[in-house]
């Protein structure tokens, strides 16, 4: 069995910016891995590649789940970090509240990121997220519940919405998935 993981070639770079967006440095971040700065270092600019069990503790450390370090489907060197096909879409979270979210974005290395999120039907967020964050929402089909602020909405196909560093959760007490597409600023996957 190999004991490398997979990675796309900004494997680097996206943990670069999702340190970055968290306000870590490289310090702080070998320091919680017990690894030197070095070694970190390199992690980031591709010239390392880390083990699963190092994968599991970045992901930890950088509170993402680790599927959102593994990288998305080969694709022809003229299209990486510019096009990302549906079936090389990479997938984040772990689904238990029934929201599935794939990554839009070719990597994570913006100011933002594009996120498709499908909400499964009588399905809800168990606990308000606060994160410091500007994200807007375009709703593509179905029917979502939202509390922003704590004003309460029910938003439709065609309708957009956003939340500017506040509290909000999201319900589908329908019997249709609700999908959306999801910008976030800066990335937090």
């Amino acid at each position: 069995m190999n004991s490398q993981a997979p990675h796309s070639a900004s494997l680097g770079a996206d943990l670069r910016a999702l340190r970055k967006a968290r306000g870590l440095t490289l310090t702080e971040i070998a320091t919680r891995l017990e690894r030197s700065v070095g070694w970190l270092s390199q992690v980031e600019r591709d010239k390392s590649e880390p083990s699963i069990s190092d994968l599991r503790q970045i992901a930890e450390c950088l509170g993402v789940p680790m599927s959102m370090l593994f990288g998305q489907s080969a694709a022809p060197v003229n299209e990486q970090g510019y096009v990302v096909r549906a079936g090389s879409r990479r997938q984040m979270g772990s689904g238990e509240e029934g929201l599935m979210e794939e990554l839009l974005s070719p990597d994570l290395t913006d100011d933002f990121e594009m996120v498709h999120s499908t909400f499964q039907p009588h399905s809800s967020m168990q606990t308000p997220a606060d994160r410091p964050t500007q994200e807007v929402g375009y709703i593509i089909s179905g029917r979502l519940n939202l509390i922003i602020g704590g004003n309460a909405f029910t938003v439709g196909p065609g309708d957009s919405f956003r939340i500017k560093h506040e509290p909000f959760q999201w319900a589908n007490p329908y019997d249709e998935p609700a999908v959306a597409i999801w910008v976030i600023a800066p990335p937090v996957y």
